[in-house]
């Protein structure tokens, strides 16, 4: 999906909705800073594969579409720290049911896999 989706009015609100957590970091990443805010650093420590290139891009992504927020300290060496704005919280709220699905889905399959041994 592109991220020209995401912004097309002519498309289904869930369609717009996934396209801004499209990708395979942003929902981790969501997660995550659920908690409080977070450094760069301890977001990748957290999520082991994951590239500084590829979070960087993510959080601007995420950083342009209001979900996170992006604050620099003015310290040396420069501190810079990401959380969640409000429309980024609300969207983690509405994601939760759909997570518990995806939990129940997983058991399923897995019940399913004991069964057929």
């Amino acid at each position: 999906m592109t991220r020209g989706r995401a912004l097309d009015p002519d498309v289904c609100g869930v369609t717009a909705a996934v396209a801004v957590i499209d990708g395979k970091w942003k929902t981790g990443l969501l997660w995550l800073l659920e908690s409080g805010p977070c450094r760069p650093g301890e977001l990748r420590r957290q999520l082991p594969g994951l590239s500084e290139k590829v979070l960087t891009q993510a959080l601007r992504e995420m950083e342009t579409d209001g979900l996170v927020h992006r604050e620099v300290y003015d310290t040396l060496p420069l501190k810079t720290e990401y959380s969640l704005t409000a429309f980024g919280r609300e969207l983690s709220e509405v994601l939760a049911p759909l997570s518990d699905w995806g939990h129940r889905r997983l058991e399923k399959l897995a019940a399913g896999r004991s069964a057929a041994s």
